[in-house]
């Protein structure tokens, strides 16, 4: 069933059906999406993490793939469709923050049959407590301010339109407070743009009730972080982790002396956490020893920074020259999303099972000041999305087919902005197949392959698994020993050997490989880096 209104069907309704919160849900994340680069634009607080629109629009995209293929008919299976979907799926400070909002919300409904004013009405009063309970220090003048105008507001309605109505009233009295509460917004003559998302989100369900179209994105011209430096802790640092040995609250203590910005949050027996930190290798290495870790991501803040300014609006970008090149690249791990950035790239976040949408790389091009883009998928799965990214870009891009993230490292060693993309393509494209890419991870189920030199490998699931270029090629050992295995089968003298580490790896652990490698490859240079991809014990290209 579509989740396009129909203004015929409009009216006040006296309760919601599961189905009923469903539609309106997804609703409200394209109405959010409408807005995201308007909210991004809002943000000040922390400085400077600031993809607040982004973050809050992707944790909602979760929820709303999680409602997707769930049983609509269950209020108990809607309900925890929005729970799960949004821990999985939250990203950033504000994002971990709104999980915990639609926690609190899916709580007091989850047993209901349908959802009628009043009960409407306490599960956003409930999402307001549990989202300030995530938080070990709250602060006035953010989303939970706007979360608890909204509770204020949702607590009075004789039907469902007059409860959101409500809520969104008092939800924006105390938003239009915020700049007196908090004075980095003030000084930047602003809104929180978290308690601004928020209400978006229920703006949305008010609008997918009463039959709204989607509105016409607003036009962006500046951005309120043009005012402010880089704060003290450098790195956004997140997990999502599975199978924890210690309670959240014990996780919580662990991470704490690391840095700032700290949530540590759980649900259907995953932890989700997001720290400001200068620390991040050591903070991940020190959660990992407790659980299983699904996914990372570090992000380096001053060059988010810097990347956000520089996409401060059309007006702002019409103002500066053109370079004749631009550069687009899908990446994961902040040790090669710091890399690729330093060559000159916009990074759209993924790979490795997290594959960037079509969408999401159009996006990036068109954010991109460039008279053309060149686009590094890095992976043979995102490759068919690259590529129809540039046909929607109608001419305005190109796509180098890197099937792995050390071709694209190749390839980008060999970009220049100021050179036309017809004249780079074809040495981007040689440097790339002059890389091989040795990769180390874990087999996700037991098996038995004949590689492509003869041999047998029987793997069992959590084995360590070896791949070159994106073909299996060794099973068993240590990940350490995986590494060497590849590197005495494949190596043909080439000068240079740089290791990335996964998440899982302290810098001491690179230092002791790197060491095991230059001894027996004298006559290779050997670099490390932390900041793998996720899933990856580790990822090395030779070249």
């Amino acid at each position: 069933m579509s989740d396009v209104p129909n203004a015929a069907n409009t009216g006040h309704r006296a309760h919601l059906t599961p189905a009923d919160l469903a539609r309106m849900l997804r609703y409200a994340t394209d109405w959010l999406g409408v807005y995201r680069e308007q909210v991004n634009a809002l943000n000040v607080y922390p400085v400077p993490d600031g993809d607040t629109g982004t973050n809050m629009h992707l944790t909602m995209q979760s929820v709303r793939r999680e409602l997707d293929t769930c049983d609509e008919s269950s209020m108990p299976g809607v309900a925890r469709a929005i729970s799960y979907g949004a821990l999985l799926g939250a990203r950033g400070n504000s994002g971990v923050i709104l999980s915990q909002l639609l926690k609190g919300f899916a709580e007091a409904i989850k047993d209901l049959k349908v959802v009628d004013a009043a009960t409407l009405g306490r599960a956003f009063q409930a999402a307001q407590k549990t989202g300030y309970g995530a938080v070990m220090k709250p602060v006035e003048g953010t989303i939970l301010t706007v979360a608890r105008g909204v509770a204020e507001g949702a607590a009075q309605g004789e039907h469902i339109e007059d409860v959101l109505e409500n809520a969104l009233f008092k939800g924006q009295e105390l938003l239009d407070q915020t700049p007196e509460m908090l004075p980095a917004l003030k000084q930047a003559g602003v809104i929180d743009s978290g308690g601004q998302g928020y209400l978006y989100i229920v703006q949305g369900m008010l609008a997918q009730l009463r039959g709204e179209a989607l509105p016409p994105a607003p036009e962006i011209t500046s951005y309120a972080q043009e005012q402010f430096e880089n704060e003290e802790f450098g790195f956004c640092t997140e997990f999502l982790m599975s199978e924890a040995t210690k309670p959240i609250e014990e996780i919580r203590e662990l991470v704490t002396p690391f840095g700032d910005s700290l949530l540590v949050v759980g649900a259907e027996g995953y932890v989700k956490g997001h720290i400001h930190t200068n620390e991040p290798d050591q903070l991940l290495a020190t959660v990992g020893r407790y659980g299983k870790m699904l996914k990372t991501k570090v992000e380096d803040m001053s060059e988010q920074h810097t990347e956000i300014l520089g996409m401060a609006g059309a007006t702002a970008r019409a103002e500066e020259e053109i370079a004749p090149t631009g550069l687009v690249a899908v990446a994961s791990g902040y040790g090669l999303v710091k890399l690729f950035r330093g060559f000159g790239a916009r990074i759209v976040s993924g790979g490795q099972t997290a594959n960037p949408s079509v969408q999401d790389i159009v996006d990036a091009v068109r954010s991109v000041s460039a008279e053309k883009v060149i686009i590094l998928p890095n992976n043979k799965n995102v490759l068919m999305a690259a590529e129809k990214a540039m046909e929607l870009m109608e001419g305005r891009a190109v796509v180098i087919p890197t099937r792995t993230l050390g071709q694209g490292i190749g390839a980008a060693l060999n970009f220049s902005p100021d050179v036309r993309a017809s004249e780079l393509v074809d040495g981007m494209t040689e440097a790339s197949r002059a890389v091989t890419t040795f990769e180390v991870t874990r087999a996700s189920r037991t098996t038995n392959i004949t590689v492509k030199d003869g041999r047998t490998l029987d793997i069992q699931e959590g084995d360590v698994i070896g791949l070159m270029d994106d073909e299996l090629v060794q099973s068993g050992g240590s990940p350490e020993d995986s590494v060497m295995e590849m590197l005495n089968r494949h190596y043909q003298g080439q000068e240079i050997i740089t290791v990335f580490g996964g998440p899982q790896h302290t810098q001491e652990d690179l230092d002791a490989l790197a060491g095991r490698i230059g001894k027996e490859f004298s006559m290779a240079e050997v670099e490390t880096h932390p900041g793998g991809p996720d899933l990856y014990d580790y990822l090395v290209t030779v070249e």
